[in-house]
């Protein structure tokens, strides 16, 4: 026998440099400590207005019930559906129309943020009283209430007084319809058994 112990041959193991590893993810760290100074060296997240409510009306019915040739090499704003000149796209119906309209990318592409501005209590205030005086002009006494009913249950008179006339002159045509025909010989009816073409029933 030999003086050399027998071991198990394992050359075919894969080998593992340590040093390389450590070596790449240190680089690695590196790396991402970089991005994000470049992420922050960006400048200062944009600054939104916040939600404003609309001031013009959407308009939803201008060609409601319109016909139009729709060619697919047409541009955007002439093709079928809602177009949105601020996004440059097009909506088929008015309900996701106004879902966009509201949304967030359309918000964001104005400048607007989702958020609501806190409103003061003298902005609360200063609203209140800007409605108080847009009431103030269509106000209404007592007065008015009172010639309001009176006025509606003479509307409500008028109306049960047509009903009641239309009523009678349908009777009257009906009763035009069935009475029997004057024509008819009283011999020859006699003579058949019968007085006319009516019922015996009143």
């Amino acid at each position: 026998m030999s003086s050399n112990p027998v071991g198990v041959d394992n050359t075919f193991r894969r080998k593992f440099d340590k040093e390389e590893y450590l070596e790449r993810a240190r680089q690695r760290e590196r790396e991402e400590k970089e991005e994000t100074r470049k992420g922050k060296e960006k400048g200062p997240p944009v600054q939104r207005q916040p939600l404003k409510h609309r001031d013009y009306e959407v308009d939803l019915e201008s060609r409601l019930g319109k016909t139009q040739v729709v060619t697919p090499i047409a541009p955007l704003s002439q093709q079928a559906g809602y177009y949105c000149k601020v996004c440059e796209c097009v909506v088929k119906d008015s309900a996701n129309y106004l879902d966009h309209i509201n949304g967030k990318k359309h918000q964001r592409a104005l400048g607007m943020s989702m958020r609501v501005e806190r409103a003061s209590l003298e902005q609360v205030q200063k609203r209140f009283e800007s409605l108080k005086k847009r009431k103030d002009p269509g106000s209404f006494s007592e007065q008015d209430l009172d010639e309001r009913i009176l006025k509606q249950q003479q509307e409500d008179e008028e109306r049960k007084r047509q009903r009641k006339e239309k009523k009678k002159e349908k009777k009257k045509e009906l009763a035009a319809q069935n009475e029997p025909e004057e024509d008819i010989d009283p011999d020859v009816a006699a003579m058949m058994g019968f007085g006319g073409f009516r019922s015996s029933k009143k």
